[in-house]
């Protein structure tokens, strides 16, 4: 994948993002993309309350990664590089 192949996925994965940043934010956290590996595995880091909260596993299932696969289904999984592990 090229560099400006891989900035417009970024860019594709962070607005998918955006349906589910307001529920995060109600509670005082927030997701960040950080990578996206040649493999289309997305990784995240958690912000604010959502870092060290322990729904983080059912809220990567749930929001996250239905978020992101809904609208890009060329990706194959989404893991968080820091928080509660699972």
């Amino acid at each position: 994948m090229s560099l400006t192949e891989k900035q417009i996925l970024l860019q594709r994965i962070d607005t998918a993002l955006d349906d589910v940043r307001p529920h995060l934010a109600v509670d005082g956290g927030n997701v960040e993309v950080v990578d996206v590996t040649d493999a289309k595995v997305v990784k995240i880091k958690w912000l604010g309350a959502c870092e060290g909260c322990s729904m983080t596993s059912m809220t990567m299932r749930a929001g996250i990664e239905q978020a992101i696969i809904s609208r890009l289904p060329e990706i194959t999984g989404v893991m968080a590089v820091n928080g509660v592990e699972a």
